[in-house]
């Protein structure tokens, strides 16, 4: 798993659109970068409405949120606009992106394992470098943690 203090591994995937998004065309902002299992499920759910309920606080930080599923760009899609959310998903349908950030996976569920996205979020700051790496966020405390590591970033800078 990509580590804090380390450069943020650069990548491009498509949005809820199709559009292509490259993390590099977000430095001089402070990005969090949330990775979560599934489109449409519960627990994912309540973290991407959390972020979109939260829109205010991350302007204040002046950061971007952008949520990454291993789901292709349809199910993306279906999941921004059913919740109408605020801030872009990305499709990471071959889970490349999910890999290179060490949170593709083993799970196991009723007895049966496979590969999947670990729930983590990275914050990102403006000149590209991990800050804060929080492994297994839980939708409900997710806002509430990565708001606390921006303000830290803030009071540091």
């Amino acid at each position: 798993m990509i580590k804090e203090g380390q450069p943020a591994p650069d990548f491009e995937l498509p949005d809820q659109s199709g559009n292509p998004v490259r993390l590099s065309s977000f430095r001089g902002r402070r990005v969090v970068l949330y990775f979560y299992p599934k489109a449409n499920t519960p627990g994912c759910t309540t973290q991407a409405c959390g972020v979109r309920d939260h829109e205010l606080d991350y302007e204040a930080a002046d950061a971007v949120v952008l949520g990454v599923s291993p789901d292709p760009v349809k199910a993306v899609k279906k999941f921004y606009e059913k919740q109408h959310l605020n801030f872009e998903l990305l499709a990471d349908e071959h889970h490349e992106v999910s890999e290179t950030y060490g949170v593709w996976v083993e799970k196991s569920m009723y007895g049966k394992t496979y590969m999947g996205a670990q729930r983590s979020t990275f914050v990102i700051d403006e000149d590209g470098i991990v800050r804060k790496v929080i492994k297994k966020a839980k939708p409900e405390t997710h806002d509430e943690q990565v708001l606390a590591a921006l303000g830290d970033m803030t009071a540091a800078a």
